[in-house]
């Protein structure tokens, strides 16, 4: 299929989220987080087995994998696909809640083990990093020595990422040219060689093409999506017009003030019609929850 989103919410989760192909699931996380053969994780369970990432009507949703690893690291691999600027903030929110569900009521801090948050993203984010990949540990802002290890976040931004030698690629490396897009069969085909996971995720995603029922959903996800963003461009511009008819530097901050706020009411209107859940509301439009079940109860 040309142009297939890989990150779609759907396909990503029945690819690395499915325990009939944890293998790809260690390939992908050993990769990341450069692993050898000597100290690389053996086995993962997952933990949201039964949270899909959807439904069929393709309402838009968070997308996670939690899971724990043979050694007691707990990771969280999340996909966003839409532009989100506190992603930061939100990564850590849910590193934090990953980290500290760890402990039952009374048990001891030594049980802790380390948590690692894995934000797989379609878009750029850091502006002051040039690298695909970066890395942010709890550290002395003096010595810059590392307080803990128990804490880890990976931000991997696929429109960074440009293969530089297909001949010493790592499996990071294959990972990241599979999700982007930016390579074609025959090209997946030779990173193949070198990291055989990738082939059998060519072949799965094969399968996932030629399942009906898996490819409408596919599909209505895409639209979500697509109609997110056309919203989006249309109450920007919207929002320009009005500071536009201002005229005045003044008028114009207010306008796009104005029409930002016109245009998260619109969505979270759009939303809350279509049954979308307020908290997924909420994330995407930046309302309070307060705001909109203010909003719900008047519509």
């Amino acid at each position: 299929m040309e142009n297939f989103n890989r990150l779609n919410d759907l396909y990503f989760k029945k690819l690395l989220g499915d325990k009939k192909r944890k293998n790809l699931t260690l390939s992908f996380l050993n990769g990341i987080l450069n692993k050898d053969d000597e100290n690389c994780f053996t086995d993962i369970t997952f933990l949201d087995k039964d949270n899909e990432p959807l439904t069929l009507d393709g309402k838009l949703s968070k997308l996670d994998i939690r899971a724990d690893l043979n050694d007691g690291t707990q990771v969280d691999i999340e996909v966003q696909v839409c532009p989100f600027k506190l992603m930061a903030e939100r990564s850590l929110y849910y590193w934090s809640k990953m980290y500290s569900e760890q402990l039952e009521k009374g048990a001891e801090y030594k049980k802790l083990k380390k948590a690692i948050a894995i934000n797989l993203l379609a878009f750029d984010y850091l502006e002051d990093e040039q690298d695909w990949h970066n890395i942010y540990n709890l550290l002395n802002v003096k010595s810059h020595n590392k307080l803990t290890d128990h804490i880890e976040m990976h931000f991997l931004e696929l429109p960074k990422f440009t293969l530089k030698d297909m001949r010493k690629i790592r499996a990071s490396e294959a990972w990241i040219a599979y999700f982007s897009g930016k390579y074609s069969k025959e090209e997946l085909e030779e990173i193949a060689m070198t990291t055989p996971a990738i082939k059998e995720a060519v072949e799965f995603e094969d399968t996932f093409l030629q399942n009906k029922i898996e490819r409408r959903a596919y599909e209505q996800r895409e639209k979500a999506i697509r109609d997110y963003y056309s919203y989006m461009n249309a109450f920007k511009e919207e929002g320009l017009q009005q500071g536009l008819q201002q005229g005045l530097q003044q008028g114009l901050q207010q306008g796009l003030q104005q029409g930002e706020n016109i245009k998260a009411i619109k969505i979270a209107t759009k939303m809350l019609n279509r049954g979308d859940n307020i908290e997924d509301i909420a994330d995407i439009t930046e309302l309070s929850i307060e705001e909109i079940n203010k909003l719900k109860t008047k519509i």
